[in-house]
C-alpha cells in the first residue's frame, strides 16, 4: 500500500558480489490505548489485564533472550561453522534489447545455511539466471554440485539440494527462531568480499518494519541491523542465541552500517508453501491502492465518526476478489478484527506499529479475511478471498528467456520492467516516459493481458556484388 520513492530504491542493494540490481506475526499484538478487542484475544479477560500481560510477557521474553553469555555466543558460532556454506554461481542474464541472445556469463558468490530436511536456504538473487551452482562447506576444499529446488523472487529466498552423501557428513542444520526485539544482538555469518574464509560480524536490531525488497521489488517485513552486510553475505544466517533470526540479503548504500535481514515469518511462509504444494506459492495481496485519512476534512467528507480510523480505497485491481466486493472511496476500518489507523498501520508487539499489508501478505493463497468497511456513512463487513496477483507489466523475469516476435523486420516484445532496466541504472528517468508510467501504474483488465511494444526495426539491405552480402542494421 505504501510505496517507497525511486530515489530510496536506488540506495537499496542486494548483498551479492555481482552488479547491483537497478530496482528493483500476526501474533502478539499490543495496543497502547485500544478501543476494540482483537478477535484473537480472549474476550472473557478484561482488556486492561490483556494489555499489561502482553506487555509484561514481551518484556520477559526480551530479558530472557538478552541473558546469553559469551559462552553461548561461541557455541552458536561453532554450530554455524558446521551449517553455513559458500555458494558459487555461474549465471547468464538475457539481453532484452536483443532477446534472442544472452549476455556474457558471470561468476558470483554468496552464502547459505543448512535447514532441516537436508536443504540449503539462500537468497534468490544469489542463484538468479543460474547456469550451474556449486557449494562448499567450511573447512573443505571440495565443491559439490547443487540443484535449485525452489525460488521465490518476491521474498528473495531459494532452496538448494545436494545429492552427494559426502557433502552432508558432519553437517548440522539450524533452527528458525523468533523475531528479535529492538537492541537484541545478532551475529551475521557468511562469506563476504575481502577474503575466502568464513566471516562473523555482530550487531543489534535497529528497526522492524516492511521494507522494499530490491530483488523482487516487493514490500515485505524486514529487520534492520547495524552489523556489516557486504557483497557475499547474501543468504547467510543472522543468528541470535542458537537459532536463526533471519537471512542477510541487502544493505543501504550511502549509509553507514545499515543492513537488512529477512525475518523468520517470511521464511516460514516461503517454506510452508513449498512443503504444501511442492512449488513456490507467492504472497497474497488484496489488490488495493489506499491512501491515508489523516486529513480532518477528508474524514469528515466520508462521514467518519471521531472514534473511527482507517484508510481510503482509491484503486482496485480488476483481477482481485476485492474488485467485486469493495468499491472506490470505501474506508477500510478493520482487517480480521484488527483496527487500522489513519496512517495505514496496525499494532505490533510492544508499542510498535506496522502497515496492515503485513497481515495480508502472511495469509495463505485462497485464504479468506474479514474486512470491515465504511461506505456512505454505514459500516459493512465483507469476506474477501486473498491470492497472489500479477501486475500488468511483469516486475521481473528471472530464470526464463524473454519472448519476442519478428515480422517483416519489426521486433515485438512484451513490455517488462527488465526491458526498461536496459536503459541503465537511472532507467526511471532515461526510459520512455509513457512506457515507464504504464509499467508502474496501469492495472490489468483481464487475466493474461500483456502490453506489446515495437522494440526495434531490423533493416535488411542486399548488395549485388561478386559475393552475396547481407547487411543487417538495428535501429532502436
Amino acid at each position: 500500500m505504501l510505496s517507497c520513492s525511486i530515489r530510496t530504491l536506488r540506495r537499496l542493494k542486494c548483498c551479492c558480489n555481482k552488479r547491483w540490481s537497478s530496482l528493483f506475526l500476526a501474533k502478539g499484538y499490543c495496543f497502547s490505548k485500544p478501543k476494540v478487542v482483537p478477535s484473537f484475544c480472549n474476550t472473557d479477560i478484561k482488556f486492561s489485564r490483556f494489555y499489561v500481560g502482553e506487555r509484561q510477557s514481551s518484556l520477559r521474553q526480551w530479558r530472557r533472550r538478552s541473558l546469553y553469555t559469551v559462552t553461548d555466543t561461541y557455541e552458536a558460532i561453532e554450530l554455524a561453522l558446521d551449517s553455513v556454506i559458500k555458494i558459487f554461481t555461474v549465471s547468464s542474464s538475457p539481453n532484452y534489447f536483443l532477446p534472442w541472445q544472452n549476455k556474457s556469463q558471470r561468476e558470483t558468490m554468496g552464502s547459505g545455511f543448512v535447514i532441516p530436511g537436508k536443504k540449503i536456504l539462500t537468497n534468490a538473487h544469489v542463484v538468479a539466471d543460474h547456469t550451474f551452482v556449486l557449494v562448499r562447506k567450511h573447512g573443505s576444499p571440495t565443491k559439490y554440485r547443487a540443484e535449485v529446488q525452489a525460488v521465490g523472487h518476491e521474498c528473495d529466498l531459494a532452496i538448494l539440494v545436494v545429492e552427494s552423501p559426502e557433502f552432508w557428513e558432519g553437517m548440522n542444520f539450524l533452527e528458525l527462531g523468533d523475531i528479535p526485539f529492538l537492541q537484541e544482538a545478532v551475529a551475521v555469518v557468511g562469506y563476504p568480499q575481502g577474503g575466502d574464509n568464513i566471516s562473523v560480524t555482530k550487531g543489534v536490531v535497529s528497526r522492524v518494519e516492511p521494507t522494499q525488497y530490491v530483488h523482487g521489488a516487493t514490500q515485505l517485513m524486514a529487520i534492520q541491523i547495524d552489523a556489516a552486510i557486504n557483497p557475499g553475505n547474501s543468504g547467510g544466517p543472522a543468528i541470535m542465541g542458537n537459532k536463526v533470526a533471519g537471512v542477510a540479503f541487502q544493505n543501504l548504500s550511502g549509509a553507514e552500517n545499515i543492513g537488512y535481514i529477512i525475518p523468520v515469518p517470511v521464511i516460514k511462509h516461503f517454506i510452508a508453501g513449498i512443503e504444501e504444494s511442492g512449488k513456490y506459492m507467492g504472497f497474497c495481496s488484496m489488490g488495493l491502492s489506499c491512501q491515508p485519512t489523516e486529513n480532518v476534512q477528508l474524514r469528515n467528507h466520508f462521514k467518519m465518526q471521531p472514534h473511527m480510523t482507517g484508510v481510503l480505497v482509491s484503486k482496485i485491481n480488476p483481477l482481485s476478489d476485492a474488485y467485486g466486493v469493495l468499491k472506490k472511496d470505501d474506508i477500510i476500518l478493520e482487517f480480521d478484527g484488527v483496527p487500522i489507523a489513519n496512517d495505514g498501520t496496525v499494532p505490533f508487539r510492544n508499542r510498535e506499529r506496522i502497515t496492515f499489508d503485513h497481515l495480508v501478505s502472511m495469509k495463505k493463497p485462497n485464504e479468506t479475511a474479514l474486512v470491515k468497511v465504511l461506505r456512505n456513512g454505514e459500516e459493512h463487513a465483507f469476506t474477501i478471498t486473498l491470492q497472489p496477483l500479477q501486475p500488468l507489466v511483469p516486475v521481473h523475469q528471472f530464470d526464463k528467456l524473454p519472448s519476442y516476435y519478428i515480422f517483416a523486420g519489426l521486433v515485438f516484445v512484451p513490455l517488462t520492467q527488465p526491458y526498461l532496466h536496459e536503459y541503465g541504472e537511472d532507467w526511471y528517468n532515461t526510459s520512455p516516459r509513457r512506457l515507464c508510467e504504464r509499467a508502474l501504474r496501469e492495472l490489468p483488465k483481464r487475466a493474461g493481458e500483456q502490453l506489446v511494444i515495437l522494440s526495434q526495426i531490423i533493416q535488411v539491405r542486399f548488395l549485388c556484388t561478386d559475393s552475396f552480402l547481407v547487411e543487417l542494421r538495428f535501429d532502436g
